[in-house]
């Protein structure tokens, strides 16, 4: 699912959230107190491949978003803005405020983007809750922007609470889904799951469905493994999508023996990625029954963490949130057979787009 949000305000009109306790109120209640912190995601970003001509395309995406910060700091999911050159957060009130990638966890969906104007007039702060109190069979809420139609309201139970273990591996953080009939549908990606209090418990993620659409299966990821994962610590964005390469995949691209890698598929521009130099693939092809971008570099190691390491997205995460603006990040690749190494100050890579 694909989505987008834009958002523009004056950090003194924000509203806070009220005092007063929510589960008493009336549900319709409850979405007026924290409509104003929904919003809807804009984006434009590469295309996984070219267009007619061969030449680089460019593809419009839309998700949702929610306004966590006065400080102007939007939650969304990583897959609406992991590649986006443009992102634009826009408010119930039709306002539009340009906004930029701070950073995204893509073993977990998620992602953090701050807005570059002022937050609007009405714009509300929603306040994270503790996921850690949420009950299976409780009644939540989702507000979204599903197939682009923002603001619209479904409700649901906790359906249960899933550990995704696999995801997490080397990270102290652990991950945890929150399962929901609440519908969900292309377009509700990065919005927030809301319990009755008002509190946001999750960040919406995906669905599991056969139609296309809800099916009484969807996802979102744990309030307490979002503010681990990107609020308690200095976030990273990349700005590239990569497809990881092992066994007979690694095997065909002449990987070192032994090793793994990450075969770059696009890469914003303007991103981390693109200052580093890495080159996306510009060829589409099936490996493994898998479609491909072929002709992109080939990632074997970061900050000398080899991506076949367990620990390495962990590693990389930890390592990049210690670097000061003077100190190196050091990538090696293989692109067209040879081994490159490339580098660049960490404040030159992350500076202002």
């Amino acid at each position: 699912m694909r989505l987008a949000c834009l958002v523009l305000a004056s950090c003194a009109s924000v509203q806070e959230p009220e005092t007063r306790p929510a589960a008493e109120l009336p549900l319709e209640d409850v979405f007026e107190r924290v409509s104003g912190s929904v919003v809807t995601i804009l984006t434009l970003g590469p295309s996984v491949g070219p267009d007619g001509e061969g030449l680089p395309a460019t593809q419009a995406g839309v998700g949702s978003g929610v306004l966590v910060g006065a400080d102007g700091r939007v939650l969304t999911a990583a897959h609406v803005v992991q590649t986006a050159e443009t992102v634009i957060v826009e408010f119930p009130g039709g306002e539009r405020v340009p906004a930029s990638v701070e950073g995204t966890v893509l073993e977990a969906d998620v992602a953090l983007v701050r807005l570059r104007g002022e937050i609007p007039r009405g714009a509300a702060v929603a306040r994270l809750g503790n996921s850690d109190s949420a009950r299976v069979g409780a009644e939540v809420f989702v507000v979204g922007a599903p197939r682009g139609m923002g603001h619209t309201l479904t409700v649901g139970h906790l359906s249960a609470r899933r550990r995704a273990e696999e995801t997490s591996i080397g990270d102290p953080v652990p991950i945890e889904i929150l399962q929901t009939d609440a519908d969900i549908n292309p377009g509700n990606s990065g919005g927030p799951l809301f319990d009755r209090r008002g509190e946001v418990i999750g960040i919406v993620s995906f669905i599991l469905t056969k139609s296309g659409g809800s099916e009484g299966l969807g996802f979102a990821v744990a309030s307490n493994a979002v503010r681990g994962l990107l609020l308690d610590r200095n976030a990273f964005w990349s700005g590239i999508q990569v497809v990881l390469l092992s066994g007979t995949a690694a095997r065909l691209f002449n990987l070192p023996e032994g090793r793994g890698g990450a075969l770059v598929q696009v890469v914003a521009k303007g991103s981390p990625g693109a200052r580093l130099g890495l080159k996306g693939g510009t060829v589409r092809a099936v490996i493994e029954g898998r479609a491909v971008l072929l002709g992109g570099d080939v990632i074997l190691e970061a900050l000398g963490v080899p991506v076949d390491d367990p620990r390495f997205l962990a590693d990389l995460r930890r390592d990049v949130g210690r670097l000061g603006p003077e100190e190196e990040i050091r990538v090696e690749v293989l692109r067209a057979g040879k081994r490159q190494v490339l580098q660049g100050r960490y404040g030159d890579l992350v500076g202002p787009r």
